[in-house]
């Protein structure tokens, strides 16, 4: 299934003079007083649109922080009276969601832990069919985009029309740059297949660091996102959750003021003639690639076909570390990144483990092997 968004309003996405909806506020509401103060200044930065708090923290590890429930959501409503921003907070269950209505909540999300789980998220979205509330789906933690797809479309079933997605970076077991990996591929392909969707970045979780959220920030806006959602509070050191992660409000409005905004739909004549000469170009390339592609199949096959006939394990792994340093070395020498390269042959070496493992396995006729 396909979703269309045949109702999407996505004309709320677009925040102060056509920016990107700039979502702002602290990972958690601890206190009203500190709620109260970064709302207060996030108020003053004409580009935010929505306050955001964390009501409700799910914890990976039991007696850390887990949020200051309902009270909190007595403090949201403070703040959108006081200052005019809408409000938000993310929700994990279907009480979640009645205690946020109840308070008037504008914008509600699901989390990144709560989407990996259809159950759940079957059940939030029963909790709000026939309401008018803004709704964003955070992607799973793990990289599965059938998975947040899944996610979105129960939400759309339940008659919510302002629907979103964050990308908020995917879980790794191995140790990166960033806290959470970005794999931009996937909201890429969120985009490609439901155009209408709009999708925030936020950069916080990504990053996981203060010192990476303008790197981030600029991606999501240089591949057309349409919006950030960035954590910002009064005293990020004393925070008591995420606090190497969040801004002080100068802090964010400074860094604001650095980003770049891109043309999305370019309309000069002389431009997308050079555009579409370049990407004729691009065409051409990529069939060069399919062609090398069948050629280099076609002899792994016939190196499955020899394997076999003389009982030879399909993986040899000295000579994989062998070709892939020198891919890495010799891509790198061209301007090439390591991932980019790793990335590639990972997956041309798979694909040849999977044609000779059929061939092992009598799936290719080996008469076709000795023509």
């Amino acid at each position: 299934m396909i979703l269309k968004l045949k109702n999407s309003r996505i004309t709320d996405w677009r925040g102060y003079k056509g920016r990107p909806f700039l979502i702002s506020g602290p990972c958690s509401a601890e206190t009203e007083e500190q709620v109260m103060e970064t709302a207060r200044q996030l108020a003053k930065i004409k580009e935010v649109s929505l306050f955001r708090a964390g009501i409700w923290k799910p914890r990976t590890r039991p007696n850390s922080f887990e949020g200051v429930g309902v009270e909190g959501l007595r403090w949201l409503r403070r703040v959108k009276e006081e200052t005019g921003l809408l409000v938000g907070t993310e929700v994990a269950n279907e009480r979640h969601v009645y205690e946020a209505l109840k308070y008037g909540i504008d914008m509600l999300w699901i989390g990144a832990r709560t989407s990996v789980n259809p159950f759940t998220v079957q059940e939030i979205s029963d909790a709000l069919k026939g309401v008018d509330v803004m709704v964003l789906v955070k992607n799973p933690i793990n990289p599965d985009i059938e998975l947040w797809i899944g996610a979105i479309e129960r939400v759309a079933k339940a008659g919510i029309t302002r629907i979103g997605a964050i990308h908020r970076g995917f879980s790794s077991y191995e140790k990166t740059l960033y806290r959470n990996q970005p794999n931009w591929q996937l909201p890429i392909e969120l985009r490609r297949r439901i155009p209408e969707l709009p999708i925030i970045c936020d950069p916080s979780h990504i990053s996981g660091s203060r010192q990476f959220l303008h790197e981030i920030s600029q991606k999501a806006l240089d591949l057309n996102f349409d919006g950030l959602m960035l954590e910002s509070h009064i005293d990020p050191d004393k925070a008591l959750s995420d606090s190497s992660q969040q801004l002080t409000p100068n802090d964010l409005k400074e860094l604001l003021s650095r980003l770049i905004l891109r043309n999305p739909n370019p309309s000069d004549p002389k431009l997308l003639d050079v555009l579409g000469e370049l990407r004729q170009q691009i065409d051409i390339y990529d069939d060069y690639l399919l062609d090398l592609m069948e050629k280099r199949m076609k002899v792994s096959e016939t190196i499955g076909h020899y394997k076999k006939e003389n009982n030879i394990t399909i993986l040899q792994s000295i000579r994989w570390d062998e070709i892939i340093k020198k891919a890495i070395s010799k891509g790198q020498a061209k301007g090439l990144s390591a991932e980019l390269i790793k990335t590639i042959f990972t997956a041309i070496h798979q694909e040849s483990i999977n044609l000779q493992m059929k061939i092992m396995n009598n799936g290719a006729k080996d008469q076709d092997y000795k023509k």
